[in-house]
């Protein structure tokens, strides 16, 4: 308790696999917390023995937060220091806590970063592809509708992007992927990152398709996906294509809009159509 002020909330980064990625100073924080409010206590609690953290957890996942964000709250305005984590590393990053955060700084609460692993980043550090600029889109829609859809409206992005996908999908977005921005698109699929069987695949989205319909293995396990963006002539060319082919459509069929506003623009009209 730090009597006479309010605590602190700090966002503390856990390792994706290897435990020697957890800080020093993640160590002393968790330690030195009144609580530490975890997405699975199941899942921490073993990560916390073995460095000798014995500070009480409390869950914070999506089916509790609101309770949950509440209690925290007042116990930092009471004082305490809090800990957030996650599964594995940094919080907010496709996991829960949002609503934790925004919560406690509209409250005038202290929050800070304890830096550690984040998945999307150590993938993006080893693909080989441009990192100067990149989109983190996290986890595509489940449904395959839903998810060619987002792809469809990422087509003509330019940056990299870097994505996540759980083992019993990673064959079906691959193949969309592919689909949808081609199979020569350049790409690598970084599985088990700092783990055992840590693996990085493939040159392009094709590449990537045809290793995991061979190799079942490879379908297992933590799996980010690193894409290279769409080249910025033809990323220009399908931007101004579906403008012109917004406007076509108010007044023709959208066959015969996709068919001009391709032939007005450059951009493929089968990509105009589907979109």
């Amino acid at each position: 308790m730090n009597a006479g002020k309010f605590g602190t909330l700090s966002v503390v980064a856990t390792p994706i696999g290897n435990r020697g990625d957890l800080s020093p100073r993640a160590v002393e924080v968790l330690k030195a917390a009144a609580v530490i409010a975890a997405e699975d206590t199941r899942h921490s609690r073993p990560l916390l023995q073995h460095f000798g953290v014995a500070t009480p957890l409390v869950a914070l996942h999506e089916y509790n937060e609101r309770a949950a964000v509440a209690s925290l709250l007042r116990r930092l305005q009471a004082g305490d220091d809090v800990a957030l984590v996650s599964d594995a590393g940094t919080p907010l990053i496709s996991d829960p806590g949002f609503r934790l955060v925004r919560e406690a700084r509209a409250a005038g609460l202290n929050v800070v970063p304890v830096p550690g692993a984040c998945a999307a980043i150590a993938a993006l550090s080893v693909a080989g592809l441009p990192s100067d600029r990149f989109v983190f889109e996290g986890f595509l829609p489940a449904k395959p509708a839903a998810r060619r859809t987002r792809l469809r409206e990422l087509a003509g992005e330019t940056r990299t992007l870097v994505l996540y996908e759980s083992s019993h999908r990673i064959v079906e977005c691959c193949a969309d992927l592919g689909a949808v921005f081609g199979a020569a698109r350049e790409a690598r699929l970084l599985r088990e990152i700092t783990k055992l069987h840590e693996t990085c695949l493939g040159a392009t989205l094709g590449d990537i398709a045809g290793r995991l319909a061979c190799d079942p293995e490879q379908r297992l396990g933590e799996c980010v996906l690193v894409v290279a963006g769409c080249a910025e002539e033809a990323g220009a060319e399908l931007a101004e294509g579906r403008r012109v082919y917004a406007l076509l459509r108010a007044e023709l069929a959208p066959a015969q809009a996709a068919k001009l506003a391709a032939a007005i623009s450059g951009a493929p009209r089968k990509a105009l159509y589907e979109a």
